[in-house]
């Protein structure tokens, strides 16, 4: 029996790495940094429509609860819907929006303790992010916010979650 030739391992380069790095390890290049932040800089014109969006949606999943009851399928659209708004709110300039989306996902994201959850309690989460969007109450800053989230989060609390 003859030796086989040893195996030769090929890296393909990480394109990724290369374009933010510039294949330093844990390098991270300013000029791509500032080319997606002036990239985003360039869209937010559009972000207070988006979050109107986002939150029509979240309503829309709402009234799908309220007219079809909570089932599995209907909260589990409101819960996507919330946590859509977690991830964008900060993004379109309302951290205020993505703490109060995530103190709701916080209290529908057990699947089977999603079906107990108060409406009353779901409807004032939806109401807050809803005002926080129609007034511009963006951050925790505003009277309004902290008043807001000090609510909601102890309700959220003592709902268990």
């Amino acid at each position: 029996m003859s030796n086989p030739k040893p195996g030769q391992l090929i890296q393909p380069p990480n394109a990724l790495r290369l374009r933010v790095g510039g294949g330093r390890p844990g390098g991270i290049d300013p000029a791509a940094i500032a080319k997606a932040e002036a990239a985003l800089q360039s869209l937010s014109g559009n972000f207070g429509q988006w979050l109107n969006d986002e939150v029509a949606k979240l309503e829309a999943a709402r009234q799908v609860v309220r007219s079809g009851g909570p089932t599995v399928e209907n909260m589990e659209g409101l819960y996507f819907r919330a946590h859509d708004l977690k991830g964008l709110g900060a993004t379109y300039g309302y951290p205020l929006v993505t703490r109060i989306a995530g103190l709701l996902c916080r209290m529908i994201d057990d699947k089977q303790k999603r079906l107990e959850a108060p409406m009353s309690l779901v409807d004032a989460h939806i109401d807050a992010i809803k005002a926080a969007a129609r007034d511009g109450i963006k951050t925790e800053d505003h009277p309004v916010g902290a008043l807001l989230v000090k609510e909601l989060e102890g309700r959220v609390q003592a709902f268990g979650a």
